[in-house]
């Protein structure tokens, strides 16, 4: 169970994972030595996954981001002995795809992809996309900000 330290730790490291526990330890007033044993328990115990890295898009030429809506073709993938889970695998090993999720409602998966401009994003979708086996339908929404 996590307790009210452990959130104020987290919510620090949610807005900048990079902090030292000196500087953990002046914003939530906690003991640096406290900080840094929770932060190694909450690893430990798999709350904390990892660390990563919020990038600029735009700094880094892929300004273009939307969310790929997906239909699954299941008689296909039955057909070819496979899952929804390998076809998320295979379209998350792309290297534009930043998220994919399996979802309910009228699509079955959605997919995050990031592009330097829109017609690289069309390449993806119908050259690539709509040519993997068991994608039925997509339907595609491009991000106009990211607040």
């Amino acid at each position: 169970m996590l307790d009210k330290k452990d959130w104020m730790i987290l919510e620090v490291l949610k807005h900048s994972s990079n902090l030292s526990t000196q500087k953990i330890s002046r914003i939530t007033k906690i003991p640096i030595t406290t900080i840094h044993h929770r932060i190694k328990k909450l690893e430990k115990s798999g709350v904390i996954r990892e660390y990563t890295v919020l990038l600029d898009n735009k700094k880094i030429g892929k300004p273009i981001a939307a969310y790929v809506l997906i239909a699954v073709d299941y008689k296909l993938l039955q057909q070819q002995k496979t899952t929804q889970y390998d076809l998320i695998k295979k379209l998350k090993g792309h290297p534009n795809v930043e998220e994919t999720a399996i979802i309910t409602g009228s699509s079955d998966i959605v997919v995050k992809v990031r592009f330097s401009d829109i017609e690289h994003l069309d390449e993806f979708v119908t050259k690539y996309l709509r040519n993997v086996k068991g994608v039925e339908k997509t339907q595609t929404s491009v991000v106009l900000n990211e607040a």
